[in-house]
């Protein structure tokens, strides 16, 4: 007779937690949600490159703000541009991106070691020489 007791006075007090409604509280005011809203212009281009060994690599270019941000192997890697540098190329203190001529290299900068290297591919041209 306890057991039962005890079960259905469990089940009551599980019950009654389960039930309870949202406070006032914690209701979303959608009127507010629009007072906060930001747009930004910013011009983004996001590429994936494929390197010979199979790795991948995601640049997002943020040309407004001069940075790229760079997804490899997991980790994401935030950079700015640098000026000083050849064509288009990123830097933090430890990494360096630089996408020259359509050739991306990705490195670690304290142990000069390429991290990823993707070659653009030579575009066959249509044209074919005559041969005499």
């Amino acid at each position: 007779m306890k057991n039962i007791l005890r079960i259905i006075t469990l089940t009551l007090v599980f019950a009654l937690t389960a039930c309870k409604h949202q406070s006032k509280d914690e209701e979303v005011h959608l009127q507010n949600l629009t007072d906060t809203e930001t747009v930004t212009d910013d011009k983004i281009t996001k590429n994936v490159f494929t390197d010979s060994y199979g790795d991948k690599l995601e640049a997002t270019l943020n040309e407004t703000k001069n940075t790229i941000i760079v997804r490899f192997d997991g980790k994401t890697y935030e950079m700015k541009k640098s000026d000083e540098l050849p064509e288009y190329t990123a830097t933090n203190p430890d990494y360096q991106y630089s996408d020259i001529r359509g050739e991306i290299t990705f490195l670690r900068k304290g142990y000069n070691m390429v991290l990823f290297h993707h070659k653009k591919d030579k575009q066959d041209s249509n044209t074919k020489m005559a041969s005499y």
